[in-house]
């Protein structure tokens, strides 16, 4: 069967939403309008499922929020996963003055944060959804069963990761939902994770266009898993190193590759293998091969200010360049002068304190190193006013640039779709749950895995890898897509007394330690008010 994120049902079709009032509310669906029909085929509320990560609404960027009383703008799952796991870290600052971006920036967040709010409701609509699916549909087709049970356990998984003991149901219910401790839901999304394994597609990428493409299949299934086993002893007290190293191992050695492959566009621009992952034509510039799972976007059919876009315009002003003729900008017509880098950040590619001030198009080369695209030009490396976008380097990681030299859809929304899962976190993930099953020394098989990304990326290959140098190793790889505040957790370097900082951790220029507690964010208070079968987290 044929079933396209980018060909999202009409509004009229479904309209699905819950009240800000009380979890219970959460897990109950209601129409906005009730004469709006909410008669829909199993496709339509299968593709609902996969929406919610794509969209924050029916009507795309410009259309509702699914999310009553909370704006579609900012609650796009992927800013939200974002702004939690990257703003918080050694990786990026933001000088917007939106409510919320500087707790983020200064690891200050609580109970009331409205970010936070936005992320803990998305994620829980996209629960919801899936629930009615399997309430109306399980018996409809087994594969699309499969996805939509993998979809539920990817937001509990993610509430798992950033609010620790949840509210838990797979039900829907206008009882308050009990919490789960986060070792029983670990327990859980793995149970399902394992049940489902042979009951989705075969693992087998595809380019846009084809059947299956942004769908999940056992790829997805086995990296999940195998990020799951990689944080089970920040979960559940218990390591699962082995069972981490296990299922990278059978992304490694699935159809699922490192691209690795450049081009060069029409007008003799040549585009690294590893900025192709993240371009307009990602989907079919032969990058797909490493996206396991990806999120579409269209500048026409699928858009939304919290995907792709906000990845691109977030990061840029109007002076920032990453092509060799001077064009500026991502090839949108959006540079909003937020998200930049921290020098913590711009340090890892630049050990010795002396990165260039210079385009994104040059700084690569100065770097050693294809993923280093970052833009100095006129710029400082401190984040010394943290409402000045020119403190800080941009990124163009993101742009809508195509490689074949074609336009975007749009001259606004963007074309990249952004790949959830890519097979290099297989590789990194292998690499350190084997050196943790080795005395944290990295071994021969981890050292080939580790460099295998950095040939790619025409790095010099390292001989000798502490665990502080793999830990870096993943900043290099992933920086901006939202995973590094789990990945510093996991090595020890985020709340709690460590020997690490960066510049305005816990709020202090020169960074400073905040409590452990941080390392999961508060249930939100409308939550807590509303439902006395909830526990706060400690602190909070």
């Amino acid at each position: 069967m044929k079933t396209y994120i980018k060909n999202i049902l009409p509004a009229a079709a479904l309209a699905l939403t819950f009240g800000m009032s009380s979890c219970s509310d959460v897990l109950e669906i209601s129409p906005k309008d009730p004469d709006i029909v909410t008669q829909v085929t199993a496709s339509q509320l299968m593709n609902k499922c996969y929406a919610n990560i794509a969209m924050a609404g029916q009507g795309g960027a410009n259309g509702d929020c699914d999310i009553d009383g909370l704006d579609g703008g900012t609650t796009g799952y992927v800013r939200q996963m974002f702004n939690a796991n990257e703003l918080t870290t050694d990786e990026a600052i933001c000088g917007w003055g939106d409510e919320g971006v500087a707790a983020f920036n200064f690891n200050s967040y609580d109970a009331s944060h409205p970010m936070l709010r936005g992320l803990y409701y998305r994620l829980y609509f996209g629960v919801t959804v899936c629930n009615q699916y399997l309430i109306q549909f399980a018996e409809e087709d087994a594969t699309m069963t499969a996805e939509v049970r993998f979809l539920r356990a990817l937001n509990y998984f993610m509430l798992m990761d950033c609010f620790g003991n949840v509210p838990f149901t797979t039900a829907i219910s206008s009882e308050k939902p009990k919490q789960i401790q986060r070792a029983d839901l670990y327990k859980w999304i793995e149970s399902e994770l394992l049940d489902i394994e042979g009951k989705l597609s075969k693992a087998q990428p595809k380019k846009e266009g084809e059947a299956g493409y942004g769908r999940v299949d056992q790829a997805a299934c086995w990296i999940l898993l195998a990020r799951l086993y990689l944080n089970a002893e920040v979960y559940t007290g218990t390591p699962n190193w082995s069972k981490a190293k296990e299922y990278a191992q059978k992304v490694m050695n699935s159809p699922y590759k490192l691209y690795t492959t450049a081009k060069k566009d029409p007008s003799g621009q040549t585009w690294s293998a590893y900025q192709q992952l993240f371009m307009g034509d990602n989907g079919t510039n032969g990058a797909s091969v490493e996206g396991i799972f990806p999120i579409v976007q269209d500048g026409i059919t699928t858009t939304s200010w919290g995907t792709s876009l906000f990845l691109m315009a977030g990061p840029i002003d109007k002076e920032a360049c990453v092509r060799i003729d001077g064009t500026k900008g991502n090839n949108t017509k959006e540079s909003w002068s937020g998200n930049r880098c921290r020098p913590d950040l711009i340090r890892k590619f630049f050990p010795r304190n002396d990165a260039p001030n210079v385009n994104a198009y040059m700084m690569p080369e100065a770097a050693g190193d294809d993923r280093a695209i970052f833009d100095g030009e006129g710029r400082t490396l401190d984040n010394t006013e943290v409402g000045t976008f020119k403190n800080g380097f941009a990124t163009l990681k993101f742009n809508n640039f195509k490689t074949d030299g074609s336009s975007g859809h749009s001259s606004q929304f963007p074309d990249a779709d952004f790949f959830f899962f890519r097979t290099a976190e297989a590789y990194l993930i292998f690499a350190e749950a084997d050196a943790r099953l080795n005395g944290n020394k990295v071994t021969t098989e981890g050292m080939n895995a580790l460099n295998a990304l950095r040939i790619r990326a025409n790095a010099e290959k390292k001989t000798t890898w502490t665990m502080k140098d793999l830990c870096d190793e993943w900043s290099r790889e992933f920086y901006f897509e939202g995973i590094r505040r789990p990945t510093l957790i996991r090595f020890g370097y985020f709340g709690g007394n460590n020997n690490y900082t960066w510049q305005w951790k816990g709020g202090a220029f020169e960074g400073t330690q905040f409590s452990s507690s941080k390392n999961v964010f508060a249930i939100p208070t409308q939550d807590m008010t509303v439902n006395d079968n909830l526990v706060q987290n400690k602190d909070y």
